[in-house]
């Protein structure tokens, strides 16, 4: 037996334009595989675009989906490697084998496409196209709960370059010329292409081409040409309407087939006047019992044949939800303006000083910390309470805000105190989502001091407890102490607000010779937070107090504020 890298070729099965089909076995892991020869050679560009796209087919799951198992270059050829969609010698047959052995009905039909139809926005879900779909590449296997259909081949077009497909299929019929010549293969491959594929273009579209194509020669057995014919005007005898889906999915503009399949496969059934069939339907009650007659209880003769019976997987099929925009609850801002300012100070902790002069470029600032029901808008419209790297947005019970039954709420009473339990990257994923930004360490410190020279506390040279919310038991609502000189609120206690810098001990020293707009140093451990917090000290009042913690902590005291940037006309 020859052998192909891991696999053992078992029987050659076939040959098509694109390459040779063979039975073949992984030597260690004794699983069955369509391996298929395609004896083409990539160029270094295509072979390295070709390798992004290999794991996304290898992670492709899709129980209608002849699954890859493996992918490798020689010199001269290339062997891609699918699941053997039936556990004999023999493979299922395809569409157009099954059609010819077994009269074909409409329903039957629908059963089939709906299948490939899934398979389809699968593998569209995914950034991925098929690129050929026909009969050909969809094997049907005829169980019990009816057929069962696998599309193969996915993802093989992606190993050609644009243009090089068609040039194969030309090839591939070239070689087969002659009186008796079966050419059907080059036919169905050709016709199944889109009108932008024949030109080196494709995109998601021309698989709903190929897949309309498909579906137009099993119902009405030829191949839609030019100006084709829709069903209704070749016969009257159709159960289903299909009109509109012909009409739709083989327009020639791409940008105008629909992006789904499967809920035009459903149209198809629901515009018609006969009752769903039973794959699309739930099951109904057919016993009609009548008040006078009295019905024995039946019984199985064997109750437990049913668990020796194979049970087939049904195929769960999400309802289609429309998605709605969650908007952000706005947020009023002042203007700092740009300036030169003194940041730091020589009188308190040694991370402050030294003090010295900073270049500020204007910027607008939120006149409060976000509050609870703002920062609520957001994980909703998140959908969860990570954001896209992993990282924790929120701990839910370290805040106001809670989860019942798969809803969020705000804790009554609570909705205008500032949001609590928030990381940093939760700070950052919000006012990215809101169009801001964290303030820097600079930026919030200017802010804090409200215009007043020298000042050490957001008030002047003193701070009282009428004056802010510090060395206290809870939040309170945002605005209820008095504004500072630029007239933002809580910016001393509270909570602690995040920053965008990093945090790093010296670095008022180091930065000395940078004094435009500070952006705190390059990389860190912690990130910094500025303000004190409701159960602080008045020490931590200081406009100039610096805080820091790990940028994944979260408690209840630690929240934020966002700021924007201003673009002087």
């Amino acid at each position: 037996m020859h052998q192909i890298g891991e696999y053992l070729l078992l029987k050659e099965k076939e040959e098509s334009p694109l390459g040779t089909l063979f039975l073949a076995e992984h030597q260690i892991l004794k699983r069955k595989a369509a391996l298929k020869r395609l004896g083409l050679s990539l160029d270094p560009a295509s072979k390295e675009v070709l390798q992004k796209k290999i794991p996304s087919l290898a992670s492709l799951e899709h129980p209608n989906v002849a699954r890859l198992q493996n992918i490798s270059f020689s010199e001269n050829d290339c062997y891609v490697a699918y699941d053997w969609v039936t556990s004999g010698e023999e493979p299922c047959p395809n569409l157009t084998e099954y059609a010819t052995r077994k009269e074909l009905s409409e329903e039957q039909l629908l059963q089939i496409a709906l299948q490939v139809a899934s398979a389809v926005d699968k593998i569209h879900s995914l950034g991925l196209h098929h690129l050929s779909v026909k009969a050909s590449n969809v094997l049907v296997n005829l169980t019990e709960e009816g057929p069962v259909a696998y599309l193969t081949d996915t993802g093989l077009a992606h190993l050609f370059p644009p243009g090089v497909f068609l040039l194969s299929l030309l090839e591939g019929a070239i070689k087969k010329m002659g009186p008796n010549a079966n050419l059907s293969s080059f036919w169905e491959s050709f016709y199944a292409l889109a009108p932008e594929h024949k030109i080196g273009k494709s995109c998601a579209a021309s698989d709903v081409y190929s897949f309309a194509v498909m579906l137009y020669k099993q119902l009405v057995g030829e191949y839609p040409q030019g100006c084709f014919p829709l069903p209704s005007k070749l016969s009257k005898g159709f159960q289903y309407q299909w009109d509109g889906f012909f009409a739709s999915c083989l327009h020639p503009d791409p940008s105008c087939r629909p992006k789904l399949l499967v809920p035009e496969i459903e149209k198809i059934l629901s515009d018609s006047s006969m009752s769903s069939p039973d794959f699309v339907k739930d099951a109904v009650l057919r016993l009609q019992i009548n008040p006078g007659e009295i019905h024995r209880p039946q019984f199985d003769a064997d109750p437990g044949a049913i668990f020796q019976t194979e049970q087939a997987i049904v195929r769960y099929h999400p309802q289609m939800q429309e998605l709605t925009e969650i908007e952000s609850i706005p947020m009023k801002m002042v203007i700092i303006p740009g300036g030169s300012f003194q940041r730091g100070s020589n009188r308190g902790a040694r991370d402050e000083s030294p003090r010295n002069i900073i270049n500020i470029s204007p910027f607008a600032i939120d006149i409060h910390p976000v509050t609870n029901e703002q920062f609520s808008r957001f994980l909703e419209a998140l959908g969860a309470e990570k954001d896209g790297n992993n990282n924790d947005v929120i701990r839910l019970r370290e805040s106001r805000i809670k989860k019942n039954g798969g809803k969020l709420h705000v804790e009554s009473g609570y909705g205008k105190h500032p949001v609590v339990g928030v990381t940093w990257y939760g700070a950052a994923a919000y006012a990215k989502w809101v169009g801001k930004r964290l303030p820097t360490e600079a930026e919030w410190e200017i802010a804090a001091c409200g215009g007043i020279e020298d000042a050490m506390y957001s008030t002047g040279a003193d701070i009282e407890r009428s004056q802010a919310n510090f060395f206290s038991s809870d939040t309170t609502p945002v605005m209820s102490y008095p504004p500072n000189g630029y007239g933002l609120y809580d910016v001393a206690g509270n909570v602690y607000e995040w920053c965008s810098d990093w945090y790093d001990y010296n670095y008022y020293v180091t930065s000395i010779q940078e004094p435009n707009d500070p952006k705190g140093p390059a990389q860190g451990v912690y990130r910094v937070l500025r303000g004190g917090c409701w159960k602080s000290l008045k020490d931590d009042m200081r406009c100039s107090y610096r805080h820091r913690n790990n940028p994944g902590t979260m408690n209840g005291t630690y929240g934020f504020r966002c700021v924007a940037d201003v673009v002087s006309s």
